[in-house]
């Protein structure tokens, strides 16, 4: 069985439509998804997935590119992570690929932003779940001054939706993170991302969907959802040389344990 470490179930793209989802997630031996928040405003919704469905978790959590809501502090974010069925803080980072005419160094909101989620990961002791775009330098020396890497550090978690480039990957990995592989490495133009998958050690490798973004060959350009999460484990096999059912497994293993849950049995 399969389990989408990062989905976006609270959007309406996939909310609207989530008793056809839950079907689809059992059909494709899915069993268990991680729904991702990105706003404050949103996190009722997702935590009221995680509580109304037994294969679902949450997280909390400000994505970095996000402005003009609700500003998190650490005190709000360890609260709201101790609600039950939140395993993740996140997603946080850095994202400069947009920057509107602002250059770098005006991104610090960005920066104290992550070390308030590093902060409440800390503090909760739960991982990160980590989003950087245009911004890998930034976000590996963040992460290496908060103690990411040192000996004994609780500063941990998952690159998801990985797309950068193998130093990058090496940085993470020595860091003690995971990397998360969405659909893109599926994407006929991601040869160097295929690369970087038969580098990372399978016991450092999660498969995720970003649903509704991002959907992997072959429904790449509709609208992505968990069920398809498969497609990815397929690719990754294929690099790797392995099975999809070892893929499965595990993937769905290093789940339980940088989460610290038990994914339940598919039901039906």
């Amino acid at each position: 069985m399969f389990v989408d470490s990062h989905c976006h179930l609270s959007f309406p793209e996939l909310r609207e439509n989530l008793p056809r989802i839950l079907g689809d997630m059992r059909e494709a031996r899915v069993a268990a998804a991680l729904c991702i928040c990105t706003t404050l405003e949103e996190f009722d919704q997702v935590h009221q997935l995680a509580l109304d469905h037994h294969n679902l978790w949450a997280s909390v959590g400000v994505h970095p590119d996000t402005e003009g809501l609700a500003e998190p502090d650490e005190a709000l974010l360890c609260e709201w992570a101790g609600r039950p069925k939140v395993i993740a803080i996140g997603e946080t980072g850095l994202d400069y690929y947009r920057l509107n005419g602002r250059s770098v160094a005006d991104m610090a909101w960005q920066r104290d932003r992550f070390r308030r989620h590093i902060g409440a990961a800390r503090r909760m002791k739960l991982p990160l779940i980590i989003h950087t775009r245009s911004a890998s330098d930034d976000t590996v020396a963040i992460l290496k001054d908060e103690g990411a890497g040192q000996p004994g550090s609780d500063v941990g978690g998952v690159f998801h939706c990985f797309t950068e480039t193998m130093d990058v990957a090496r940085a993470a990995l020595d860091l003690g993170f995971h990397i998360s592989f969405s659909g893109i490495v599926s994407f006929r133009n991601a040869a160097d991302l295929r690369e970087v998958a038969r580098f990372v050690p399978l016991d450092r490798c999660l498969i995720e969907t970003d649903s509704p973004y991002l959907a992997p060959v072959p429904y790449r350009g509709k609208t992505n959802s968990p069920a398809y999460v498969p497609h990815v484990a397929a690719v990754l096999a294929a690099e790797k040389q392995v099975s999809v059912e070892e893929i499965a497994a595990v993937t769905t293993r290093n789940f339980e344990r940088l989460f610290g849950v038990s994914v339940p049995a598919l039901q039906g």
